[in-house]
This record gives C-alpha cells, sequence and structure tokens, in this order.
C-alpha cells in the first residue's frame, strides 16, 4: 500500500505541534471469516455428496446446510490451480502454464508469479484481515525452495502472515513430511512411531493458528487457506482407516462406475439427461483381470478411500472448531479439488512414482508380494487408471488433460449468514478464478488497482456471488479456455471445443490434431462428438480459442514437459565441482545438492572415532523411494545405493574403523562408456579397503517427496534396510566434501522422448 501523507502539524515546538497517526485498515461491518480448503486429486466422483460410497460425512454435512456446484472448473493440474485460486486470474497469466518444477522460459510458463498480480491474502490484509496459509504450497520455483533462496515467493512473500505446511514439489511423505514453518525448514513434532500424520497436523494448526489470533483480538476476520496434501500420492493413512475399506472395492471400477452414476443422478449432482461416458479402450473390464491384478487393484482403492476418510474426520474436527467457538455461520468456507483424478499411478498403478522420472517399471507381481505395505510408510502408492476413470465418473479421461474428466470438480460452498437454500445444487458455470472476485464482493471490497508501487492487471474471473442466494441466477462466467501440454479447449456459452494430444508425444503433431466439439448443455459428459454437423460452430470456437491464447500468453504449445530438463531455464546455486557439507543442519532439496547421478565422484567424511567405536550416517540422500547414503555399522564404512524402491545394492568393508581421526570416503568410478554399470571404491584415509561394481544407479530422481541431502544422519524412512533413521552419527563429524567431475548425464528417457518430438 502507498504510504499515508501525514496529516498532522508540525510546529517548532511540541506546544506547536499536532500529532497524528495514519487510520488502522479495518473490514467492512460483518465481513465474514473465508476458509478456503483445497483438496489433492479429489475427483469429480469420489465425496460422498458428489456421489460416492467412501464415506466423508464432515463435507456431506457442509452440503447439507451449504450449497454444491456441479459445474465448477478447474486447470487440470495442481500448481496452475492454486495460483488461479489464490489470484483471480488464468495460469498462465500468472506463469504457471505447468507445475512449477516444470518451468520453461516464456511468461506463461516460467513459474514467477508477477508482482503485477497479487494475491488474495494481500487483498485482504490492506483490509484488515489476518491471512494465514497452511499445508501445501506449489507455487515456489524449485531452485527457490531452500534455505538460501530469496523469500519472495515463499508464502509469506506473497502476502500470508503465517505459514506452516510444505513447499518442496507437489507431495510430500505423509509421515515424514518435508515441513516449513514460516520461512525455515522444521522436523514434524512427532515421529511416524508415535502416530504421526500430515492431514491431523494441519488440522491442529489451523486451530492453532484461529486461536492465537482470537488469544489477541476477538472480532478481526480471518483468510485461512488450508491445502491438504491429500489425496495426491502417496496414499498413506493409519491403518485403522484403510481396514474400515478392506474388500468394499472387490466389485471393481465397472460395478463403482455404475452405481456412482446412478447415486449422482438421485442427488442432483449431474443433470438428469446425463450419460455415463465409455470406458476408455485402454482401460481393462474389471471381468477380464487376474485374481492377482484385481487383489492389486482393489487393496490401491482401499488405501485411497481410507485416506480421503481420514481427511473427512481431521477437516471435521476444524468445522466443529468453529462452530464450538461460535464462528461457524460466519465464516465462508468453500471446498473444492485442484483437478480430476489422478492417472500418475499408470496402467497396473505405483509402488513408488519416482520409478516413472527414472525409466523404472511397476509390476502386479511386485504389489502383490508387498501388499501388505501399501499405504504405509515404506510405500508411495496410487491406484491404477481403471480407478482414475471411476474417479471421474460420469466424465473422459482425467488430471493432467482438458476434457471434463480433468477440469470438472467437486465445489462445496458452506455459509449459513449469507446463502439461501441450504441442500440445493447450483448449475451455474463456475471456474476456480471466480473465487478471488466472489469473495472480495461478500465481503465487501474492490480489487486493487496497485500494490507496492506496481500497477496490477485486472482480475479475470467473474464473481458467482449472486448464486449464493439465487438459484436462478444467470451464468455470468461465459468463456473460459484451457491449456495443459498441448491439450486445449474452449468453453463459450454452454458449447465446448477440445483437443487431446498425447504428452511428450510427436503423433499426430500439435497443428495436426483433430479439435472435437460437444454441445454441454445437452451432452455434460462429452459423449457426442458434433465437430463434423457443426463445421463452422467448430471454426468459430477453435478462432476464439487462439484469441485467448494470445491474450493469457499461452503461447507456444508445448506437449514435452520433460524438455524443460534439457533445454535452458533457472538452475538457482551455480553448479560447482565441490560441496561441502556440514553436520545436523537442515535438509538441502534435491534440486539444488550436489548431483552424483552418472558422474564421477569422491565423498570423504572428516571423523573422530571414539573409544568403543561409533555407528551412524555420514551423508545420505533420498530416502526408502531411492539415494544412496555413506554411513557406518557395527564400526565397518558401509555404502549403499537404493534404486528407486525396487533394489539396495550395498558394500561394505570387512574390519572396523579404528579409534582416532580420519578420512573416510568412497569413489564412484566409471567404465569407459559412461554407463552401468560403475565401480565403488571405500576408503579409509585413501587407501581403498573395499570394491565392487554398482551393477545400475539412478538416472534422473531419488525422491519426489522432500526428502534431500542430511549430514550427520538420514531421512526416515531409511535409505537402506540395514538401518532406521535417523541413524545419527555417534561419533564427531566435521564435514563431509563431495566432488564431481564433468556435467550431470542426463536422463536418456528425457533425451530419447526430446529427440523424437523435436524432428
Amino acid at each position: 500500500m502507498e504510504p499515508e501523507e501525514f496529516e498532522g502539524t508540525i510546529g517548532r515546538y511540541w506546544w506547536e505541534s499536532t500529532p497524528w497517526w495514519p487510520p488502522e485498515p479495518g473490514p467492512p461491518p460483518s465481513a465474514p471469516n473465508v476458509l478456503i480448503v483445497l483438496l489433492d486429486d479429489v475427483g469429480f466422483a469420489q465425496l460422498g455428496c458428489f456421489g460416492s460410497d467412501i464415506d466423508t460425512p464432515a463435507m456431506d454435512a457442509l452440503a447439507g446446510s451449504g450449497l454444491r456446484y456441479r459445474n465448477f472448473h478447474t486447470t487440470a493440474l495442481c500448481s496452475p490451480t492454486r495460483a488461479c485460486l489464490l489470484s483471480g486470474r488464468n495460469h498462465h497469466t500468472m506463469g504457471v502454464g505447468r507445475i512449477i518444477e516444470l518451468a520453461a522460459g516464456f511468461p506463461g510458463y516460467d513459474s514467477r508469479l508477477p508482482a503485477s498480480c497479487r494475491l488474495l491474502p494481500r487483498m485482504l490484509t490492506a483490509h484488515g484481515y489476518a491471512a494465514y496459509a497452511v499445508g501445501k504450497w506449489h507455487l515456489t520455483p524449485e531452485e527457490e525452495a531452500h534455505l538460501a533462496a530469496p523469500r519472495d515467493r515463499w508464502p509469506l512473500g506473497v502476502g500470508f502472515e503465517r505459514f506452516y505446511g510444505f513447499i518442496n514439489g507437489g507431495e510430500t511423505h505423509q509421515n515424514v513430511p518435508a515441513l516449513v514453518h514460516d520461512n525455515h525448514f522444521v522436523s514434524p513434532p512427532r515421529s511416524m512411531e508415535d502416530g504421526y500424520h500430515l492431514t491431523e497436523d494441519l488440522a491442529d494448526r489451523t486451530i492453532e493458528f484461529i486461536d492465537d489470533l482470537r488469544n489477541v483480538t476477538p472480532d478481526k476476520p480471518f483468510f485461512l487457506y488450508l491445502a491438504t496434501g491429500a489425496c495426491h500420492s502417496p496414499h498413506q493413512a493409519p491403518a485403522e482407516f484403510i481396514e474400515r475399506y478392506r474388500g468394499a472395492f472387490d466389485d471393481g471400477w465397472d460395478v463403482w462406475r455404475e452405481r456412482t452414476f446412478a447415486r449422482q443422478k438421485e442427488l442432483g449432482v449431474i443433470p438428469d439427461h446425463a450419460e455415463l461416458s465409455e470406458r476408455p479402450e485402454w482401460v481393462p473390464a474389471w471381468a477380464d483381470l487376474s485374481d492377482k491384478e484385481r487383489t492389486v487393484y482393489a487393496r490401491f482403492m482401499e488405501c485411497f478411500a481410507g485416506m480421503l476418510t481420514h481427511t473427512d474426520h481431521h477437516l471435521g474436527r476444524v468445522v466443529e472448531h468453529l462452530r464450538r467457538t461460535g464462528e461457524l455461520d460466519n465464516t465462508l468456507i468453500m471446498v473444492m479439488s485442484d483437478n480430476g483424478a489422478s492417472s500418475e499411478g499408470g496402467p497396473v498403478g505405483s509402488l513408488n512414482d519416482v520409478r516413472i522420472w527414472n525409466g523404472v517399471a511397476q509390476t502386479v507381481d511386485e504389489a502383490f508380494e508387498r501388499l501388505d505395505e501399501v499405504g504405509g510408510p515404506r510405500i508411495h502408492n496410487n491406484y491404477p487408471w481403471g480407478w482414475t476413470v471411476a474417479g471421474n465418473t460420469p466424465f473422459r479421461r482425467w488430471k493432467r488433460e482438458v476434457h471434463e474428466g480433468g477440469v470438472a470438480d467437486p465445489l462445496l460452498v458452506h455459509w449459513p449468514a449469507g446463502i439461501t437454500g441450504p441442500g440445493e445444487v447450483r448449475g451455474q458455470y463456475v471456474h476456480v478464478i471466480d473465487v478471488v472476485p466472489t469473495v472480495l464482493e461478500v465481503i465487501g471490497i474492490d480489487p486493487p488497482t496497485h500494490v507496492d508501487g506496481v500497477d496490477q492487471r485486472p482480475i479475470e474471473g467473474t464473481s458467482f456471488a449472486p448464486t449464493l442466494g439465487d438459484a436462478g441466477a444467470a451464468d455470468v462466467h461465459t468463456t473460459q479456455y484451457y491449456e495443459m501440454f498441448g491439450c486445449r479447449a474452449i468453453y463459450h456459452q454452454g458449447w465446448k471445443a477440445v483437443v487431446y494430444h498425447q504428452i511428450q508425444s510427436h503423433e499426430p503433431g500439435l497443428d495436426r490434431v483433430r479439435w472435437e466439439l460437444y454441445d454441454l448443455r445437452s451432452d455434460p459428459t462429452e459423449c457426442h462428438d458434433l465437430a463434423s454437423l457443426h463445421p463452422d460452430k467448430l471454426a468459430e470456437m477453435e478462432a476464439l480459442w487462439w484469441a485467448q491464447a494470445d491474450q493469457h500468453q499461452v503461447l507456444p504449445i508445448d506437449n514435452r514437459p520433460l524438455s524443460s530438463f534439457v533445454h535452458g531455464r533457472p538452475t538457482g546455486p551455480r553448479p560447482r565441482s565441490r560441496y561441502v557439507y556440514r553436520p545436523h543442519r537442515a535438509a538441502v532439496p534435491e534440486h539444488v545438492a550436489v548431483s552424483v547421478k552418472h558422474r564421477p565422484h569422491v565423498v570423504r567424511a572428516s571423523v573422530d572415532i571414539p573409544a568403543g567405536g561409533a555407528d551412524g550416517v555420514l551423508i545420505a540422500q533420498g530416502s526408502v523411494l531411492g539415494g544412496w547414503a555413506l554411513y557406518l555399522l557395527d564400526g565397518r564404512l558401509r555404502y549403499v545405493h537404493n534404486v528407486s524402491g525396487r533394489s539396495q545394492h550395498h558394500l561394505g568393508a570387512a574390519e572396523p574403523v579404528s579409534v582416532g581421526r580420519h578420512d573416510l570416503g568412497m569413489r564412484y568410478v566409471m567404465d569407459g562408456n559412461g554407463g552401468d554399470p560403475a565401480t565403488v571404491e571405500l576408503t579409509v584415509d585413501g587407501a581403498v579397503v573395499v570394491a565392487g561394481p554398482m551393477p545400475e544407479f539412478t538416472w534422473h530422481r531419488f525422491s519426489l517427496t522432500g526428502a534431500g541431502l542430511t549430514c550427520g544422519r538420514a531421512t526416515a524412512p531409511a535409505v537402506s534396510d540395514e538401518f532406521v533413521a535417523p541413524f545419527t552419527f555417534g561419533g564427531t563429524l566435521y564435514e563431509v566434501v563431495v566432488e564431481v567431475e564433468g556435467a550431470p548425464a542426463l536422463d536418456p528417457l528425457v533425451e530419447a522422448l526430446d529427440a523424437v518430438t523435436t524432428q
């Protein structure tokens, strides 16, 4: 805000002067609290109040005394939807055309939230609101999500006054998350052995933030953004929540879709004339699966359902706290998801989502062998495509694509003081960019024209506040473009034109792919392509999409997200050949830590071994999902490399390290071809004590859950089965030096795909 001009008087002496203070900002009378709850990867059909048989009583209760919006839309992906939700502008306008990690050097894709598009918390604190964020962030560029980074794109740098959650990536381990409190990393308040779970912690912090505010001021309204890690993979929940669904999905995804579709019509969350889209040909019929496949796939879905019910339980605690403290009636609550159900589990489901980054296959046989671990801390599980399609019932396709299955999501609005028709369903077209202008309208404030001396771009969404009190209010958001990884769509006055193009594929070509056309008024599930019947309408819609693309900096269209890793992008701290790490400090995120992947490297740890010996980790990177570690066990120097949780390759010395000061190390020596296998040598004071082959090495990513590089301890769950994290080193560790040669090897999968798509 601009500084106020002094309105007092200043004379030579105090008796000739009049003091003056600028007025404190204050909200309009009766301004409501605002609680926005953003679920992750929850499809249109997965809440009970939208037709599911998964237990979500807290959200169902909000729907029963609030409103359900059956025509709510998002961007099809997490970071872009979050940018829209908090700004009221389209995702390319915000520079977030993809997830933050896939930044590209174009205005619509650079992952830099522009100063000309300040977020809702900055708008509200200027009018006397408190503004807090809890949970998943995923809007800080990857190369700035570390302790040496500037904080202007962390939550507190963009307008929030308090933050507790995670900023490294779009997912985290639910039992051992990589947490940030305000502007620094912190450890979870309890261990997973003591029953810690992130969702419970986030609910605790939400209640804590509200109580801290009320302990000082009983009437200051708050804006609280609660973004759960659930139900993004890994689908980890307390065993008792998963166990309650044992056998619940044994009938399979085809039967589940039919039953859910029938309930959706009974509930009115889809129109009576809507059709159930066909199961796509690349998803097998449940009846055609083997017994082993059915067992595995049902277990994957049991874990998702348990996680969703667990999340609902803790959201219910937040709502009950508002009720108990008398604040529920005048709190505007909006509950939504960020995109359609996730397809990242692939055709057979996933035990470890990091494998796709390394070209490592998932198999049903391995999942069957590890069935009892699925849903627990050692597995990063996600369900297979069949359950994705079911989760988006009755729509086509899924997250990352812009058919309705990717962009149609549930929306609940609860505000007893400001709505009419509790329990009703609204059918007006709403997009996530409409949330900000709606909040501003119901509070009674205008969006700022300039913030911190920077002119602000206009809000691009349209308020749907009239629908809160009038079921018959007219549609006011009549045109909306979509784009995600080359998939494109345009909605205009009930019509929708849409393009699907496979990610990272050259065929048939972004400039040659066919547009489809649907009249959503009669065909909301996109079952009947009218492109051949209405070529003039299709041409009009396609031209409108290009105009919107020009207006909102969507171009250039690019369906090659993996190319971001081989074409120039910001890298944060400058890579170097020598890295020094000191013990017992915050984990260094993988993106800014030393990259040892498929390049010669040497690790040297300076230690003092006390009388009686010492065990523990000298340096570790990653977790049970993948990574490496150098450590002492039974006094002997050991090394492990964990390849995407599929295999662990160990090497160890025969004799314990003697008492006293030593340099303990390892050397990774590559063969002349620069590929697998290589040789690992373990050294004590420069002398090789053991050497052996390293048959394979991780190519691209060690972990996806924020597990970084640690010195003197390990991140749980541990990268090796030989020890339990943190396995803190028991001697004196002075520092660990890692030296690397050459440039980091590029993922061969990325290189191959990039070569194909640039022909």
